[in-house]
């Protein structure tokens, strides 16, 4: 089989030339009949984002999902890292048809290695398409300026060398969502999306025109915040709050937490709300006309199971009372709070239909500003109990977990727990899924109406239960799509302050990820990394490169893992030993060595050779990675070679001549109690100070051994004993990875990880074993503080291809 784009190359001029005008832009050629509208930056951050999420994994076994996955299955040998477009549609049929479309490359497909294809060319009117069929599903292509195009509809492909641009407006919707972050675009009388409200008369297709949304999927959370639009003000009900801006939304500190749900309205003029709903209805303002809600700023519905309670939320307590003087008949009084009958319970529907679709609040009271209406006492009990014990969903954690992430103040709020979600997703979805959504105790949507569109921000996670004091939970754990190489590390992020994971695969692709598990970029290298990445601010102005080597590659990368100018360097001969970089004065003129076996050589960040470094061999080969100390103002280049520590200044000259003829191990060189330290290659410990004085002490260490160090504090270990100041462990025999230091929050922490068992052990500076030690890995750990809060947390190796952080709590 050859590559597939050989054949696609044989109508492609063909192709570029049927159009009337150029089209470039990937929007120009979205299918007319589009429903849904999926921007990514490229084919694998849209599978990445979609195989990580939990919830999404949910609906794997729907037969919705298993349709489309089989179809996407044609589209698996796709190669591209351009911006991708994935447009639904429907059928007259309700069959489900898929376009997908990027920027055409000579490798776009590679098929030579697929067992179950094949493919011929269609001529239709001078058009050429490319139908392909993979494992007995077909799909049709073309390439039309440039652009690739791929459909599971013919007729798609056939309509899209004729002539359709989106209107300004829908142009101008598009091109609201971000270029970096994957992006959902929904036409609202869709029929793939019904509602996304649990209020059964709120239908989306009567809500608005556009939903443009900028999505970011975490393992377990789910965040989109975007726009949208409605052209026609009286057609659509988010144009109901036009000319009304939003208030402070205060439904929450009256809902009970044990509620489904609650909906908040809000308005800075009733009378304008009040009309521009009854023209939505196409009714006549005057027909219902009220004191009760003038001095209104919010209205909401409560949701317990299928009971509803109204709440008014007023500015002035007192002219809402009066309004209500002719429904002053007590029926009851619970907990010093009076009930009352209230006898016009259709009159919410008639004033704020389609947002309220209960007519059965027979009953009423009030407590402080919110009067609530509802169809039974048992229900008002309930949310006055709540409201007296401070019990109310406004106190929960797990309320203002998410509450942090909206906006104070919106046009429409709506908040739900489990059970409400689940029934929000079977009004879209109809076959039981028997979905476990126990942990999302709370998801939230808003709408804030502004000049003409509304924003819209929207929350689904799991919330979590406070974790116990001193346990160790898993935060996440991310798949990646092939087998981990190296032990995963924390890099800083410098826009959020906090720490995102690099980490390789056996692909030799580079992959950076968010601490919320979110895979940020995933970047084809030439070879495995080699040691530990650097970062550098060669720009001094606080972004942060990736730095680091590969057998025969330099590589400098920026925050969005694009090559710097003048990098990659490239090599003839193999690099041999991890990329040191130096900071003589921490001035950020950074300094790079490349070792090749015996040799070095001296890069700045220009990708240039640093003329004035002298040192071009060490004569032997180097048998770890060269190290830069300062003591006092000056330089020490630290090379070790099986026969010799060669110790030179800034410019290569030699600085310290060791007095010592000893063969060393290939283990680190540290500086520990201000002499170079490191062992002999029986495991001896060698300390040498800057007068070349040489010392030596047999701490009983195996050939197979390890040691690290901080300047006050030594580690070492053998076999199965672990030694941490002087203080000696004795573990489990097993197969150890090196034991490493951490000095986080004035600590010193220790780790070593049992590969055999797949266990990693966390001990302190007396080599006391921290509690709920050891837990689950498959690799070293690296230790920080990853995010905002005081919790420390540890990335790992799970599974073979999985990538797991902790925290320590």
């Amino acid at each position: 089989m050859r590559f597939f784009s050989i054949t696609l190359l044989l109508f492609i001029t063909l192709s570029c030339t049927n159009t009337k005008k150029k089209r470039t832009d990937l929007i120009d050629f979205i299918p007319e009949n589009s429903q849904v509208i999926i921007k990514a930056r490229n084919v694998e951050s849209l599978q990445n984002s979609i195989n990580n999420n939990e919830l999404i994994q949910q609906f794997s076994k729907s037969k919705y999902y298993q349709n489309l996955e089989s179809k996407f299955e044609n589209l698996s040998v796709l190669k591209s890292n351009s911006p991708i477009l994935v447009c639904f549609s429907k059928e007259k049929n309700d069959s489900l048809n898929y376009t997908l479309i990027t920027k055409y490359h000579d490798s776009l497909f590679i098929t030579d290695s697929l067992p179950n294809y094949k493919e011929e060319i269609l001529t239709l009117k001078n058009n050429h398409i490319l139908q392909s069929t993979l494992n007995e599903n077909i799909f049709f292509s073309t390439v039309i300026d440039s652009v690739f195009i791929a459909s599971s509809s013919k007729k798609t492909i056939k309509n899209t060398f004729n002539d359709f641009t989106l209107n300004k407006e829908q142009q101008r919707i598009y091109k609201s969502t971000d270029e970096e972050n994957l992006s959902i675009i929904i036409k609202a009388d869709t029929n793939i999306l019904k509602s996304l409200f649990i209020e059964d008369s709120i239908k989306l297709k009567t809500f608005t025109n556009y939903l443009a949304l900028d999505t970011e999927l975490s393992q377990n959370s789910l965040y989109f915040n975007g726009i949208t639009k409605a052209t026609d003000s009286t057609k659509s009900l988010i144009n109901a709050f036009k000319n009304t801006v939003p208030q402070v939304n205060q439904i929450q500190d009256i809902t009970p937490s044990n509620s489904d749900a609650f909906i908040s309205f809000t308005f800075n003029d009733f009378k304008v709300f009040k009309n521009n709903l009854a023209l939505f209805r196409k009714q006549d303002s005057i027909i219902t006309s009220t004191p009760l809600f003038d001095e209104v700023n919010e209205v909401g519905v409560i949701y317990e199971e299928k009971k509803r309670a109204i709440i008014l939320n007023s500015s002035d307590i007192i002219a809402t009372k009066d309004a209500l003087l002719a429904e002053q008949n007590i029926t009851e009084t619970y907990r010093d709070v009076s009930i009352y009958n209230f006898s016009n319970p259709d009159l919410f529907t008639k004033i704020f239909s389609p947002l309220i679709s209960t007519n059965q609040a027979k009953l009423y009271c009030a407590l402080d500003h919110f009067f609530i209406f509802a169809e039974d006492s048992e229900m008002l009990q309930n949310i006055i109990s709540n409201y007296q014990n401070k019990t109310t969903l406004s106190t929960r954690n797990y309320f203002k977990d998410i509450q942090n992430e909206l906006s104070d103040a919106a046009s429409i709020l709506m908040v739900i727990n489990s059970n409400s979600l689940e029934n929000i997703i079977e009004k879209n979805i109809t076959e039981d899924l028997n979905l476990n959504l126990e942990p999302y105790k709370t998801s939230a949507l808003q709408f804030i109406y502004d000049n003409n569109f509304a924003h819209v921000n929207g929350i689904i996670k799991t919330n979590k239960a406070k974790a116990a004091e001193q346990s160790v939970s898993e935060e996440f754990n991310i798949k990646l799509d092939a087998d981990l190489l190296n032990t995963p590390q924390f890099v800083t992020n410098h826009i959020t302050k906090q720490k995102d994971i690099v980490v390789q695969d056996v692909k030799n692709n580079l992959y950076l990820i968010s601490n919320s598990g979110k895979i940020q970029w995933k970047k084809q290298l030439k070879g495995p990394v080699l040691g530990k990445i650097e970062q550098i601010d060669i720009y001094k102005n606080g972004r942060l490169q990736l730095a680091f080597a590969t057998p025969n590659r330099v590589y400098l990368l920026d925050r969005k893992g694009k090559d710097v100018t003048q990098f990659p360097i490239k090599f003839n001969d193999a690099i041999t030993q991890p990329l040191s970089v130096f900071d003589y004065d921490k001035n950020k003129r950074y300094r790079l060595l490349v070792t090749q076996s015996e040799n070095v050589l001296m890069y700045d960040t220009k990708g240039k050779v640093v003329k004035g470094f002298k040192f071009k061999s060490a004569q032997n080969t180097i048998i770890s990675q060269p190290q830069h100390f300062r003591i006092g103002n000056k330089d020490y280049i630290a090379i070790k070679t099986l026969g010799k520590l060669l110790i030179l200044d800034r410019v290569g000259k030699t600085r310290v001549t060791p007095k010592t003829k000893l063969s060393f191990s290939a283990k680190p060189i540290y500086m520990y109690l201000s002499k170079f330290t490191t062992t002999t290659n029986k495991g001896d410990l060698i300390s040498i100070d800057t007068k070349g004085n040489t010392t030596t002490k047999n701490i009983n260490l195996s050939a197979q051994h390890n040691i690290a160090t901080t300047s006050k504090t030594l580690v070492y270990q053998s076999e199965n004993k672990l030694t941490i100041r002087n203080k000696t462990i004795n573990l489990d025999y097993g197969n150890y990875a090196d034991a490493e230091i951490f000095y986080l929050n004035n600590k010193i922490y220790v780790s070593v990880t049992d590969i055999q068992s797949q266990k990693t052990y966390l001990f302190d500076s007396q080599a006391k074993l921290l509690p709920n030690f050891p837990v689950y890995a498959n690799s070293k750990i690296d230790f920080a503080n990853s995010d905002k809060d005081q919790n420390l947390e540890f990335v790992t190796k799970g599974d073979s291809n999985s990538v797991l952080l902790y925290q320590i709590n």
